[in-house]
């Protein structure tokens, strides 16, 4: 059996759904999402998962109608403000990946404040993916690489690793996605060539601490290979 996964990314969906099927308002969806998030980060935390990358925002949903849009935004900023300094106590590392060009200057003044406050942590890393998409982070990478001027010689996987929003941490060993699609949806499509995947059906404000240990209990079950072949396989 294998260890925990280092890291782990998960995509947090079915909060609108959640919402609309029991007649409420889709921002009440998002407020007891945000409640289950708490509970996974201190999950991951006591399970000692090193990295632990929550897809918070896409670049996408900036479409999303402009009330709702608000709604995250006000969400975000305020549980970062409450939760900072349980982060700092609690050995919690906060970094948001994501073009941060289109934020309120508001929102990126709490952002930049709590990953200040929190950069010396090390218990665990926690990474925010707001205002992100897979394909424009490679394209971000992609324009650093312009500007720096580096030799085409010397563009590796590694380099393009290096400049990517995730520097500095591992790819996702595990990543999971809640409400039954079963798409990546332009989350770490370069860092998780070799991640496992576990889909649920489950929307994300039912989904419990159980389901996520259930989650990395088959995680550890598989035999991951990377592209390798093992003695006997065909």
């Amino acid at each position: 059996m294998r260890t925990i996964p280092k890291h782990i990314g998960i995509i947090m969906d079915g909060n609108g759904r959640w919402a609309e099927m029991r007649g409420l308002p889709r921002f009440e969806g998002h407020r007891r999402g945000v409640e289950r998030t708490k509970e996974i980060i201190e999950a991951a935390l006591s399970l000692g998962v090193e990295v632990l990358s929550l897809y918070a925002f896409s670049i996408e949903n900036w479409m999303r109608p402009e009330y709702e849009v608000s709604v995250i935004m006000d969400l975000l900023e305020n549980t970062l403000k409450e939760e900072c300094l349980r982060f700092l106590r609690e050995g919690i590392q906060f970094r948001v990946i994501g073009n941060r060009d289109r934020l309120p200057a508001h929102i990126k003044a709490v952002i930049e404040y709590t990953e200040k406050l929190t950069e010396k942590n090390n218990k665990m890393v926690l990474q925010s993916a707001l205002s992100y998409g897979g394909r424009d982070e490679i394209v971000r990478a992609v324009r650093r690489i312009v500007k720096l001027q580096i030799p085409h010689e010397s563009v590796s996987e590694e380099e393009i690793s290096n400049l990517l929003d995730t520097s500095g941490t591992p790819d996702p060993d595990l990543i999971i996605r809640t409400s039954g699609e079963k798409r990546l949806s332009n989350f770490l499509i370069w860092q998780s060539a070799y991640s496992e995947f576990y889909f649920t059906n489950t929307l994300w404000p039912d989904f419990t601490r159980e389901e996520f240990l259930e989650a990395i209990h088959e995680y550890r079950m598989r035999d991951r290979r990377f592209g390798r072949t093992v003695s006997g396989a065909i």
